[in-house]
């Protein structure tokens, strides 16, 4: 997983468990919470998959036979 994926996801991960705390807390402000880990969340499957193309597409087919 690429660098970047993986600062999104930390992101992620942190951003909802600052929305449960602040939703626990009575806090309306947990909904910015909750926006900001869609949004990392979108960012880390993004920077995840551009990497697996990125990959397929530098590593030759085992199938295919050159002579």
């Amino acid at each position: 997983m690429p660098r970047l994926a993986l600062y999104a996801l930390v992101v992620c991960v942190l951003s909802v468990a600052a929305a449960v705390v602040s939703f626990a807390r009575g806090s309306w402000l947990g909904i910015v919470w909750v926006l900001m880990a869609g949004l990392s969340s979108n960012m880390t499957w993004y920077y995840a998959r551009r990497n697996n193309r990125n990959k397929a597409r530098r590593t030759p087919d085992a199938g295919s036979v050159t002579g």
